[in-house]
């Protein structure tokens, strides 16, 4: 059984250009490294109608539980303009004691990490109780619709139990350590179209304006105090993203006018209650400016919270112990695929530092790789007691 080196591996996964939601023999490579520590493992491809394909990968060491699972993805956002990185995204390179590539901070370099920790786990501890598993990814950059979800449902119907997930995203703002994710808030997208009637601006009494509508909506909807947060998450907030009159002429009053916003929203709203509150602010203003409109939603995820159990604290006293940082429990930032794996299992998220993700020149520091690699393995040191 080989002793796999983080830094080495997290070098190879970098070398694939597995941009969501291209593969290029990434899960394959990936497959095979696990099936050299022992683990049985399984590509699944979905594919939805209208979607391209996407391959999946779950690996399980033993059969008996508890089952400790890693989740994470392979899948990486587009490099951007070649020209504005200082090495070729995908030749990862080692500068200043980081390591730089497209994928070496979101989330490469931390998959590596959990490998390594296994692969030393498993040669000092032959015959642990348990099981660990890899629910590895290849669209959670993209929409998310043929990967973790779509495994999780594939698990839930081989009834594959799942005690614990540790989800490797970037979790940290600044240093290695300090903190947790253990819940996340809700993300919904509302795509509105109000319709009015053309006409000259001259005679704006032959015309229906959409804008007026529109602008008195995204007003009213901005206006809005969903709530002032709670004790585990901030408070609900609506942002408007685009605002579109596809007009070319200037005497001319449109007869469509669109928006789009999002809302980032805490466990005090589900994206329903949600739906009905903003229908109703469309639907008196379109009223009393006699305009139509039309409305799409696209809900990412709802507002979930995993309360923290014995493992949570075994957890964020492990990181503590290494890093001598005390880990804050957090629900900050955007959706992560803890979002579909949480209605099979208790997670939390737990990785490097996210600075640089998506970035020109993502990078992770050699030190934090090194330091990964260890807690994830005294992780599964303290699991399996």
């Amino acid at each position: 059984m080989p002793k796999i080196n983080e830094l080495q591996l997290a070098k190879e996964l970098i070398r694939f250009p597995s941009i969501t939601p291209v593969d290029a023999g990434i899960m394959s490579f990936l497959e095979k490294k696990l099936k050299s520590l022992g683990f049985k493992t399984k590509i699944l491809e979905f594919k939805e109608k209208n979607t391209k394909p996407v391959k999946n990968l779950y690996a399980r060491l033993g059969n008996k539980g508890p089952n400790f699972c890693y989740a994470g993805h392979l899948d990486v956002v587009p490099a951007g303009n070649l020209k504005d990185w200082t090495v070729n995204p995908f030749k990862p390179a080692i500068k200043n004691g980081h390591l730089i590539g497209r994928g070496a901070n979101d989330m490469k370099s931390s998959i590596a990490a959990f490998v390594a920790a296994v692969s030393n786990f498993v040669l000092s501890n032959k015959k642990f109780k348990g099981s660990i598993s890899f629910l590895i990814t290849g669209d959670e950059e993209g929409v998310a619709i043929n990967g973790t979800k779509k495994v999780v449902e594939y698990l839930r119907k081989k009834k594959e139990k799942i005690d614990f997930c540790l989800v490797g995203e970037p979790t940290n703002p600044n240093k290695l350590g300090e903190m947790i994710k253990i819940g996340r808030r809700g993300s919904m997208t509302g795509r509105l179209s109000v319709i009015g009637v053309q006409g000259h601006v001259a005679y704006p009494q032959r015309a229906n304006n959409p804008s007026t509508a529109l602008v008195q909506i995204l007003k009213e909807l901005k206006e809005i105090k969903f709530d002032k947060g709670t004790k585990d998450f901030q408070p609900t907030n609506l942002e408007i993203t685009k605002i579109n009159i596809n007009n070319s002429a200037d005497n001319v009053i449109p007869g469509l006018a669109n928006a789009t916003f999002n809302i980032r929203f805490n466990n005090k709203h589900s994206s329903n209650s949600l739906k009905k509150k903003i229908n109703k602010i469309i639907q008196k203003i379109c009223k009393k400016n006699k305009s139509k409109f039309k409305m799409e939603y696209n809900v990412s995820g709802e507002a979930f919270l995993t309360k923290p159990n014995k493992t949570t604290f075994m957890v964020r006293d492990t990181i503590k112990k290494i890093t001598k940082i005390n880990p804050v429990f957090s629900t900050t930032g955007g959706t992560s695929d803890a979002r579909f794996i949480r209605k099979i299992s208790p997670c939390l998220e737990f990785g490097l530092v996210g600075r640089t993700m998506h970035k020109i020149d993502e990078v992770v520091a050699l030190t934090d790789l090194k330091k990964l690699t260890l807690i994830y393995l005294n992780i599964l040191k303290n699991y399996f007691k």
